[in-house]
């Protein structure tokens, strides 16, 4: 009989170390972290909550935007992103084109926002119009 129950608390162990394991893999925080190291692009987005910040990497540098819901043209929609950088340090090699490209990224998924770039990023996109 303690044969048995020891088998299936070894069983349960064993379930429980596959599913840390498989968690693990599927941790988006990682998978963030892994693009920053590789220097992706990824982005890390909950779209169904509103007050759940974007962060996403280009690069080797993280943004993070901050969604505003407002009225759109028939329903609430994330009518603003205010985007910056983390660490002004990494902006470092980041052009106008890679900020376009982020931009068109965030529009993509959600159309009717407007993005605003925060200091030191918005210097870099004033100087694009003059």
């Amino acid at each position: 009989m303690i044969v048995i129950l020891f088998r299936f608390l070894i069983l349960i162990a064993l379930a429980l170390i596959l599913y840390t394991i498989y968690k693990y893999y599927r941790n988006p925080v990682r998978k963030l972290h892994i693009a920053k190291d590789n220097e992706q692009f990824y982005m890390l987005d909950e779209s169904a909550n509103s007050k759940k910040n974007i962060q996403l990497v280009y690069k080797g540098c993280l943004f993070e935007g901050e969604k505003y819901l407002g009225a759109a043209e028939s329903s609430f929609e994330v009518v603003n992103i205010s985007v910056f950088a983390n660490e002004p340090a990494e902006l470092r090699g980041i052009t106008r084109d890679d900020l376009y490209f982020i931009e068109k990224e965030l529009l993509i998924r959600y159309p009717y926002a407007k993005v605003e770039w925060k200091h030191p990023i918005n210097k870099l996109m004033i100087t694009a119009i003059d």
